[in-house]
């Protein structure tokens, strides 16, 4: 390491030392993991967003630090570095690449541009379709597919549910909150067909706790699909507010026309950050790692509880409080856990974020 840059690392160690901020050198993941011991703690056990309980990424953390000093300036030059990173880690050309403050803002802005015809959309349920309420607010008539009995997006059922003025249909893949994952020939498959009629959106915030490659790799060839992806979930930013979807580049040149300023919402923190952490792979790895062995123990906790669980290809778990006698929501608020709410009343269906080791540790105290 260059000597002006140990000296900028112990004097940020120190300014961020008197903040009540570890240093930069302690984070370092190594063989131990993400090491989540050093930062903030409150009395409140965070187990319902779907964050990365270990993240950002120290290099993260080092390229937002260091360019603080920089936030008078505009980032144009780090915009375009940033799209072109995404484009290289995709195999695909920037112009295929739309960034923007978070992927909830991508859904909003794809569901504005393809509900101005005021036809209609598809959408299971239940999944992440929070931005879908602005769209039918604005006439955008919503379809909704019930999910199978094993709580997987019944592709046979949405398509037969597209109508004459159906022009966009949604799959979150992993599906939120079930965890369940769509196989890659499967959803293969349904994209060659659906996309024959319509444009085919499909949110991969959960992908990257799997090994299934992105459907992003269709999109130089099919104008009619469109992946959202985010940097929320593994990378750790979801404070960030960065997200980006891929399109074909006529597609993503309609859809960006939509915005006063393409690509230019995000701030210079957030950029590098979003680029440092495309780097750490060694960082998402871990999180992968610690986070399908805690996942696994908790469903097995789960279970010998008596309560039903899907199994989950995502940070999160999808299980029935049906067997359950006590007041689940309650021993929660009660021991200050934050958890979601019910899904499905058949079945009392809910979901919690697999924490880290510690969290899940004060779950499982409070719900036994």
């Amino acid at each position: 390491m260059p000597a002006n840059r140990r000296t900028w690392l112990k004097q940020m160690g120190l300014g961020m030392a008197g903040l009540g901020i570890v240093p930069l050198e302690a984070f370092s993941i190594q063989d131990q993991g993400p090491m989540y011991d050093h930062f903030p703690k409150d009395d409140i056990t965070r187990l319902s967003s779907n964050e990365n309980p270990y993240g950002p990424s120290p290099a993260a953390i080092a390229a937002m630090t260091e360019i603080l000093k920089r936030s008078n300036r505009y980032n144009w030059n780090y915009s375009s570095d940033l799209i072109r990173a995404i484009a290289q880690k995709h195999q695909l050309k920037e112009d295929n690449v739309l960034i923007s403050a978070g992927s909830t803002e991508l859904l909003d802005l794809q569901a504005r541009y393809f509900g101005a015809a005021k036809g209609s959309f598809v959408i299971s349920a239940p999944t992440y379709g929070y931005w879908s309420k602005a769209a039918t607010d604005a006439g955008y008539n919503k379809i909704v597919v019930p999910l199978t009995a094993d709580k997987k997006q019944d592709l046979g059922s949405i398509l037969a549910a597209i109508r004459p003025d159906t022009n966009m249909l949604y799959l979150c893949n992993p599906n939120n909150p079930t965890g369940t994952l769509i196989p890659d020939k499967e959803l293969t498959d349904f994209i060659a067909e659906a996309t024959k009629k319509l444009t085919v959106v499909i949110d991969e915030a959960y992908l990257d706790y799997t090994d299934q490659p992105s459907a992003a790799r269709w999109v130089s060839e099919n104008k009619n699909l469109v992946i959202i992806k985010t940097f929320s979930k593994i990378y750790g930013l979801a404070g960030a507010r960065i997200g980006y979807l891929l399109a074909h580049e006529e597609t993503v040149a309609k859809i960006s026309a939509s915005k006063t300023w393409a690509n230019g919402d995000i701030s210079l923190a957030s950029r590098v950050a979003a680029m440092a952490s495309l780097k750490d792979t060694a960082f998402t790895i871990s999180c992968a790692k610690h986070n399908s062995s805690i996942r696994s123990q908790s469903i097995q906790k789960l279970e010998k509880l008596g309560l039903r669980c899907i199994p989950s290809h995502t940070h999160f778990i999808y299980f029935s409080l049906e067997n359950y006698g006590k007041d689940y929501f309650g021993i929660l608020k009660q021991h200050k856990i934050e958890g979601t709410y019910m899904y499905e009343e058949v079945g009392k269906w809910t979901r919690i974020t697999v924490g880290t080791e510690e969290e899940m540790k004060r779950f499982f105290q409070a719900i036994s």
